[in-house]
């Protein structure tokens, strides 16, 4: 039997005893250990159960275990491997993907500046009734689950709390790419929840 000095030592780390941390290190690593029973960790380091020492082992597997939410079957899935809340960076620590040297420059344009802002593509068109219409529809489209749209959208979120749901589609995203031979080119997209 072998004993795992990486798991022994990151017991001897936790709180557990040297004589305690070598048994339960024989043969087992942590994931093993944190699925022990309390008989099942008793006889491995020849405890009784009730002892003191024995308690404190667990206190320092369950604390261990409590920090992640594991799933019932020792299966793999999806949602074990998901990250939880705590886990996910939060403000400047978070990653933007606007900030990205490969990403355009992805810009919403406000809704009472659309037409004059779309007005060189005679996007202007007459409906049933006679009345003008901007057919934001001929424009090319770019979903709403793009990143640099949930980007744009987080954004705005953060800094006006009141927007209604849904407010984000039908509107139009300026998006401007920079090279090196060619300058500057300026497209216009519309969002949309679907193709």
């Amino acid at each position: 039997m072998a004993v795992k000095s990486s798991t022994k030592k990151r017991l001897v780390e936790l709180g557990i005893s040297e004589a305690h941390a070598h048994s339960l290190a024989d043969d087992a690593n942590l994931d093993a250990i944190k699925r022990m029973t309390v008989d099942q960790v008793a006889k491995k380091v020849s405890l009784e159960t009730g002892d003191s020492a024995l308690e404190n082992i667990m206190n320092v597997i369950s604390e261990h275990v409590g920090s992640r939410k594991r799933s019932k079957s020792n299966r793999i899935t999806i949602s074990r491997k998901a990250l939880l809340d705590e886990d996910i960076p939060r403000g400047e620590f978070r990653f933007n993907v606007l900030n990205h040297i490969l990403v355009p420059h992805h810009e919403l344009v406000p809704i009472d500046h659309e037409a004059d802002v779309l007005e060189p593509w005679d996007l202007l068109q007459k409906d049933v009734y006679g009345n003008d219409r901007l057919a934001k529809e001929l424009l090319p489209k770019i979903l709403i689950t793009d990143p640099a749209i949930q980007a744009i959208k987080e954004m705005e979120e953060s800094e006006n709390d009141e927007l209604p749901a849904g407010w984000l589609a039908n509107r139009v995203v300026k998006v401007i790419r920079y090279s090196r031979s060619a300058g500057s080119s300026v497209a216009f997209r519309l969002i949309v929840e679907r193709t």
